[in-house]
Parts: structure tokens; C-alpha cells; sequence
């Protein structure tokens, strides 16, 4: 709960400018492109900067990156809210960006190891908890708008900035209190290009630009699409939420599954197969022989966001089990560098969605630009089927990690007797310590294969 309001919390400072700050901005003489490039700052440095911190993570302490990016978020997100005492147009841009940086720094830093923390505190449904984290930072993405509007409205442009910001600082001084410590070890740090090289890993990196990109497409294009129907504000903003509600309404399921029953993987493809379906009724798409309608733009953005809930979800579970199973230890270095890879990943695609879109828009029009989300979700349908036929069959998913144990001793015990050693003495000294260094501890991931596969080559 405490990590999911962190999550909430900064996600509606990240978000709630929207309304105002625009027209903020052009008071003080700046252009659509300059103040839109202030919004779009902020992933591109969330790119550059995430898998620094998930990279030393271990070193600089888990608990100590999530604090002091709580505290750097809030600090820069009240900031912002002076940014209307400024007079000169240059000034005021300026600083816009440098708040705007270093409340992304602020940011990835928290993000990053928070989403490490989870992988570390709750290693038995890693799925299950990162889609509720992603639920709390959906939500408040979602409402981030509304509450700045609001706020707005009651007290200015300073108001929704020292709100927020103080929320978020307590929630800070919560955590500071409440998170276990987490000791800053000296561990050989994992190179992110070996984490790269993982063939897994780079799959579901490139899943989470995808899905990211046809999120901010919407963002940049949704509003001048729904104009045709003359919709109320009030409306529009319903439009909007419908994909990121969907979304969040069921990330929770489609991470429990995961967690219980179903191969990652397997659920990106159903996933890539759903935002193409959505993508393509929302234009409609020109190869669909239909008019533009409301009621199917409704149902697009429904399916969309059930795609998007089976693309970003797994991901991530998937990522470390990936990681793990080729050879990376099951500790917080592994999860601090997933978590940064994640969290630049998920940065790049939502800094080059709304790029792209916008251009197309400008040129092709709405109904033809889908094509590019189209195009991006098809290769990754592609991609992953591909990788399905051509990975190891993993083990069968009734074998649990208990029954591997015992059978491995089973099987050691039989080594044992006929080559006159004593290995099980060594193995079964201490059945509180994992006897099996480096396995991955959640179910996602034994069903992957790190202990499934092991047992499999000693009993052969």
C-alpha cells in the first residue's frame, strides 16, 4: 500500500499540468512546440537516467534511491508552482525544463526501486503485485488531469503544484519510517548489455516501447479525432479514460494469472493481438469497410485497453525470469537493473508515441496514421510467436519448486550411494537456506524453467 501510493501519488504530479500549463506557457510567449517539448523532457531523461539507477541500485541502497527520489519529486514538483512568478518568456522556459529534469530524475530513481523492492519483498507473485503497482501509477495517471484542473480552479496555477508536492513529501517522510532498511552491499553490478544479450529480456524490453508508443499515440491524437462528434470537455475526458480504466480494471487479473497458471509470453502474444484489433476500430482503419462512428471508437479503446493490461503486466515478471534463467543472480541487482531496463523501456515508447503521431496526424490523417501502431504490434505478435517456436520447451507447470527439491536430493541420494560420497550432508544442512543458489523464487519464474531445467540436467 505504501509503494502503490508513492506510485499514485507521483504519478498525478507527473500528469497534472496538463490542463492549465499550456496556457500558462503561451501568456509568457512560448509556442505549442517549446512547451510540448517540456512535457516530453521528461521521459526522454526517464530513458537516459533509469538504468543508471536500476544498475547501482544495490550499491546506493534500496531504500535510500525511493526516498530521496520521493523527496527530489516533490521538492521540483512544488517548484513548478512557482513557475507563474517568472516574467521573461525565456526565463520562464528555461526554467520549466530544469524542474522538469530533475523531477524526472526524482522520479525514475523512486520508480526504479520501487519496482525492485516488490520483485524482492514479494518474490512469490511478482505478476501480482507489479500489475497493482501499475494499477496505483495507472489511476493516478488517469486523475492526475482532473485533480490539477480542480486545483486550478479553486486556487491558481501555485495551488495544484504545493498540494501535490506535500502529499507527495509525506508519503516520503511514511516511507522513511515504515519501509525496512535495506543495507548498500558491494556486489559485482550486472552489465546491462549482458542483460540485453539475454534474448528474453531483449524481447520484453521491446514489448514495453511498443505498448508505450500506442499509449501516447492516443495522447497526441485521440482529441482532434473525437472533434467530429462535437463531445462536451466533459466527454472527451471520459474518451480518455476508457483505454487507461480498462487497463487498470484488469492488470490485477491478468498479473494473478501469471503468477498462477499462464506463460508470460503467451499472454503478450494474446495481447499484441488485442491492441491491433482495438487500434484498427477505433480510425477505423482503412482496410475495415465502415464509417467513423462513436460507438466504435468506444469499443476500440475497450479492447485496446485489455491489450495493453496483457503487454504491460508480464513483462516484467517475465524479464527477471528470463534474466535469471540465464545465469543472473536472484538478488536486488538483477531486479535493479530489470526494473531500470523496464522503466527506460516503458520512457522511450512513451517519448517517441506521441512524436510520431503527431507528425502523422499533421500529414496522413488519423485513420491512416494507425497504420503505425498497426505495424509496431505486428511485429511484436510476430517476434513473440516467433520465440515461442523457437525457445526450450520449459518444464511441465504441475512440477512445483518442492517436489524439484525432493527429487533432487532423491537424485543425489541415488549418486550418493552409488560413488561412496556424503553430498546430501552438505545439501541438507540448513533447510532454511535455498540450497539451489541463484533460482528464481517466484512461480512465474520456476514455471520458466531456472529450477525445472536444472533438475532435468542432473537427473539426465
Amino acid at each position: 500500500m505504501l509503494i502503490g501510493t508513492v506510485n499514485f501519488a507521483g504519478a498525478v504530479c507527473i500528469s497534472l499540468q496538463a490542463p492549465f500549463y499550456p496556457q500558462e506557457a503561451e501568456a509568457k510567449g512560448s509556442t505549442a512546440t517549446e512547451y510540448g517539448l517540456v512535457f516530453g523532457i521528461f521521459e526522454l531523461v526517464s530513458f537516459l537516467s533509469s538504468p543508471l539507477f536500476g544498475k547501482y541500485l544495490d550499491t546506493i541502497g534500496a531504500k535510500f534511491t525511493l526516498t530521496s527520489g520521493i523527496f527530489v519529486a516533490a521538492v521540483s514538483c512544488m517548484l513548478f508552482g512557482l513557475l507563474d512568478l517568472v516574467i521573461g518568456h525565456g526565463e520562464f522556459i528555461g526554467l520549466s525544463f530544469a524542474v522538469r529534469i530533475v523531477e524526472a530524475l526524482g522520479a525514475s530513481a523512486a520508480l526504479t526501486a520501487a519496482f525492485a523492492i516488490i520483485a524482492s519483498e514479494f518474490p512469490d507473485s511478482v505478476g501480482t503485485t507489479f500489475a497493482t503497482l501499475e494499477t496505483f501509477y495507472g489511476v493516478g495517471y488517469i486523475v492526475g488531469p482532473t485533480i490539477g484542473g480542480l486545483l486550478f480552479l479553486a486556487g491558481g496555477y501555485v495551488l495544484p503544484f504545493i498540494v501535490m508536492g506535500s502529499m507527495l513529501a509525506v508519503v516520503g517522510v511514511v516511507t522513511c519510517f515504515v519501509l525496512p532498511a535495506s543495507e548498500a552491499q558491494k556486489k559485482p553490478q550486472a552489465s546491462l548489455l549482458k542483460m540485453l544479450a539475454v534474448p528474453g529480456v531483449l524481447l520484453d524490453s521491446l514489448v514495453t516501447t511498443a505498448t508505450a508508443v500506442s499509449m501516447g499515440f492516443y495522447s497526441a491524437t485521440l482529441e482532434p479525432h473525437l472533434r467530429q462528434f462535437e463531445l462536451s470537455a466533459a466527454l472527451v475526458g471520459v474518451m480518455f479514460i476508457i483505454s487507461g480504466g480498462v487497463y487498470a480494471m484488469f492488470a490485477p487479473l491478468v498479473g494473478r494469472l501469471i503468477d498462477r497458471c499462464c506463460y508470460a509470453k503467451r499472454v503478450v502474444l494474446f495481447g499484441g493481438t488485442f491492441v491491433i484489433i482495438g487500434v484498427s476500430l477505433v480510425g477505423p482503419a482503412d482496410f475495415l469497410p465502415v464509417p467513423t462512428s462513436l460507438w466504435l471508437c468506444v469499443l476500440g479503446l475497450i479492447i485496446h485497453g485489455f491489450g495493453l493490461s496483457c503487454l504491460m503486466v508480464p513483462t516484467f515478471s517475465d524479464a527477471i525470469s528470463s534474466a535469471v534463467v540465464a545465469g543472473f543472480p536472484d538478488d536486488l541487482t538483477t531486479y535493479g537493473v530489470v526494473s531500470g531496463l523496464w522503466a527506460s523501456s516503458f520512457a522511450l515508447g512513451a517519448f517517441v508515441g506521441p512524436s510520431v503521431a503527431g507528425v502523422l496526424f499533421d500529414t496522413v490523417g488519423f485513420r491512416q496514421a494507425t497504420y503505425f501502431i498497426i505495424a509496431v504490434h505486428l511485429l511484436v505478435v510476430i517476434g513473440t510467436a516467433l520465440f515461442l517456436c523457437c525457445e526450450r520447451r520449459p518444464p511441465p507447470r504441475k512440477l512445483k519448486t518442492k517436489t524439484l527439491e525432493i527429487s533432487m536430493q532423491a537424485s543425489l541420494l541415488r549418486l550418493e550411494e552409488s560413488n561412496g560420497g556424503n553430498l546430501i550432508a552438505n545439501l541438507s544442512h540448513d533447510r532454511n537456506r535455498s540450497p539451489f543458489p541463484g533460482v528464481t523464487r517466484n512461480k512465474a519464474g520456476s514455471d520458466y524453467g531456472s529450477i525445472g531445467s536444472s533438475f532435468i540436467e542432473v537427473a539426465a
